[in-house]
């Protein structure tokens, strides 16, 4: 069975720093991405990373204050979020998609909720001013 776990959600004031770590079993195989989802809003992506590193991607949202990498255990991907501000505020999801070589759909598709096979429970970042 296909394991995808988040953590790491918390509550910071604005500014501040947090890490997410997503730890899935199957990411040797596979593109993992953080998406998020705020209340009333739809899910969306913010930023997907290929086995190994090679290609990232980042929503313009979030580029310069989040960055996704691998762990050295090669089955954990953090997302290390700083300069928080409100508007980050959401349910922070692991998600991943098997994909030969790992490697992370292309273009539009790779923020795209149909394209990922599974899916964490979710992890709550809340931002106060």
């Amino acid at each position: 069975q296909v394991r995808v776990v988040e953590s790491g959600g918390g509550s910071v004031q604005a500014g501040e720093s947090l890490t997410l770590s997503c730890v899935t079993s199957v990411y040797g195989r596979a593109c993992v991405s953080w998406f998020r989802q705020a209340p009333g809003k739809e899910r969306e992506g913010v930023a997907a990373i290929s086995f190994g590193g090679v290609g990232i991607w980042y929503a313009d949202s979030i580029k310069g204050r989040f960055s996704i990498s691998q762990g050295d255990a090669k089955d954990t991907v953090y997302l290390q979020m700083n300069n928080l501000k409100p508007e980050d505020a959401a349910m922070y999801y692991c998600a991943a998609v098997l994909a030969y070589g790992g490697n992370c759909p292309p273009g539009a598709r790779v923020s795209a909720v149909q394209q990922y096979d599974f899916w964490g429970q979710g992890t709550q970042v809340t931002v106060s001013t």
